[in-house]
């Protein structure tokens, strides 16, 4: 039952990739003879042309978070897995893949320009900063939320008696080394691929032996408290301030010496989570070693979350739709792309992708008993059962489903780290040619982050608790509600072009409506419960924000629509 579920899902995605996306393909007129921003505006620091398959790997890690993996599974636990399962396959098709494509190709065409950018002709001056205000915000709610999980990966899970580490707390230094090493890696793949210009492929070749034998080098050598002395009072708090450093190199160098090379070796290390954990489920539910025992329908309410709806929708993140993606899309992506039909492969496969992880995220709840902790752990404790009729080690997977979850994390974290660069320097007009702009643009990025991550904060009822958790509610929501947003530029930017929107339109108004309504509920809980004022504070600006530019677009689109 488990492995018809799954592959007729993924039936419908692919259906919907050639189907789908080859109609939306026909509306935009999509030409390889136009040439693309990465060969016209070529700059060798965020314009670079690269391949498809490269292109692919940076775009799909840096999507690819602790969303569909997280999401997923806390939505099955509280509501049950069928609504989950419904929303995943139904977001990714109508709404999240219509907007991954549609915003990228938008910023195609306009020369690799940012959705607020795009959409700058349809808003007053004054909203057009509000809208790069309310990206930026969002985008700093993506970078707390992924360092702290980050640092919580890398740090030791739970010392045993006495302090002595166990091999449970050894997997933390495990993928803290391994994570270390890919960084390394990654430097010295860009210089082979365009220092040195060795094909791809062997490149390729060369790289992938050791990109799996970091797991080895991680179990034999990790990175621990007795390697690594605490500093700031915890080993998470040094991982904190170790990846800070990091986002800072990752955003100001360019981008083919770090960002391109490590979303792209860091890819395969993610096929293989998903591929082998596919090829397990099928088997193992062939074998009846992965039976459906978790309930469909738990409940339609949650005291702590809820109505189902909106709950759901927004819990459930980027397994279905995330307004990250098209940020990313119209903030990288589109500046690396070689050709218009690169937009279907990179833009709507990744997102297609994606939805593949969400599920087996879900399959791993749906063969549950009784939840075994955290969703990171339920993920894992999943993969094991999974990978048990493909004879591997449990020693092994663990590793490597932790260390899965923290590549899709860091890739994310990286590439937001850039993304809010570019749009701070696209609010300020700070030149970004000069390295000293773009590392001051950075350090002002990471104030806000360096500030919460240090801390736990309270959560809802006024329970202090970590950052990531804290905010994880919030940061859904208004994820989600960029998604909308984004989805009224492209409306926009189609309507001015005279071509087909309506498959845009509906999507947008299901979105504002969604993410507004669960936006306001976040709002008083954190008010009117005694939840975080920074939390509740920040959600209140960005749904202002949200209904300001919402309202300044609609009433210029009513005017130019009556002087017609």
């Amino acid at each position: 039952m488990l492995s018809a579920i799954f592959l007729g899902c993924c039936a419908l995605f692919f259906a919907a990739y050639k189907v789908y996306g080859g109609w939306m393909e026909r509306r935009m007129d999509a030409m390889d003879e136009r040439l693309t921003p990465a060969h016209t505006m070529y700059d060798g620091v965020d314009y670079s042309p690269a391949s498809d398959a490269v292109v692919f790997g940076h775009h799909f890690s840096s999507i690819a978070g602790a969303g569909p993996i997280v999401g997923p599974i806390t939505a099955a636990l509280l509501f049950g897995w069928g609504p989950a399962l419904a929303w995943i396959v139904l977001g990714v098709i109508f709404v999240g893949g219509v907007q991954d494509y549609t915003a990228m190709m938008a910023s195609l065409r306009n020369r690799g320009q940012s959705l607020a950018q795009i959409g700058k002709s349809a808003m007053g001056p004054l909203t057009y900063r509000m809208f790069l205000l309310f990206i930026l915000l969002v985008l700093l709610y993506v970078i707390i939320v992924f360092l702290d999980l980050t640092a919580a990966t890398f740090a030791p899970l739970t010392l045993g008696p006495d302090g002595i580490e166990t091999d449970e707390s050894r997997i933390g230094g495990v993928v803290a080394t391994a994570s270390t090493f890919y960084i390394l890696l990654a430097a010295m793949f860009g210089r082979l691929l365009y220092r040195h210009q060795m094909p791809l492929r062997r490149a390729t070749l060369l790289a992938l032996p050791l990109v799996f034998g970091g797991i080895w080098l991680g179990m034999q050598l990790p990175l621990s408290p007795s390697v690594i002395p605490a500093v700031l009072g915890s080993d998470k708090y040094f991982w904190s301030l170790a990846l800070l450093v990091y986002c800072l190199a990752a955003s100001v160098l360019p981008v083919w010496a770090l960002l391109q090379p490590r979303d792209y070796l860091s890819s395969f290390l993610l096929y293989a989570c998903l591929i082998g954990g596919a090829v397990g489920l099928v088997v193992g539910s062939f074998g009846g070693q992965t039976e459906i025992v978790w309930p469909a329908l738990k409940t339609l309410h949650s005291p702590a979350e809820g109505w189902i709806y909106p709950a759901l929708c927004v819990m459930i993140a980027c397994g279905a739709v995330s307004g990250f993606h098209a940020v990313l899309a119209s903030g990288t992506t589109s500046k690396q792309l070689d050709k218009e039909s690169s937009v279907k492969r990179v833009g709507l496969g990744a997102m297609l992708v994606e939805a593949v992880l969400a599920l087996l995220a879900l399959a791993t709840v749906m063969t549950l008993k009784e939840a075994p902790g955290t969703p990171v752990k339920v993920f894992a404790a999943g993969l094991e059962r999974f990978f048990q009729p493909l004879g591997i080690s449990q020693g092994w997977i663990m590793s490597f489903a932790m260390l899965a979850v923290s590549t899709f994390v860091l890739t994310t974290l990286d590439s937001c780290t850039r993304l809010s660069r570019i749009i701070l320097q696209e609010l300020t007009g700070i030149d970004a040619k000069t390295v000293g702009h773009r590392v001051l643009t950075t350090l002002i990025v990471l104030a806000l982050p360096a500030y919460v991550v240090f801390q736990q904060i309270p959560g809802p009822g006024g329970t202090l608790m970590p950052a990531w958790k804290a905010i994880w509610p919030a940061f859904g929501a208004t994820n989600q509600l960029m998604g909308a947003l984004a989805l009224l530029m492209v409306h926009g930017w189609l309507r001015r072009q005279g071509k087909t929107a309506w498959f845009v339109f509906l999507p947008m108004v299901f979105m504002f409506v969604t993410t507004l309504l669960a936006l306001g509920q976040i709002v008083w809980r954190n008010f009117a419960q005694g939840g975080s004022p920074l939390v509740g504070g920040l959600s209140a600006v960005l749904f202002v924000l949200a209904l300001i530019v919402l309202a300044d677009v609609a009433l210029r689109h009513r005017r130019a629509a009556a002087l017609l």
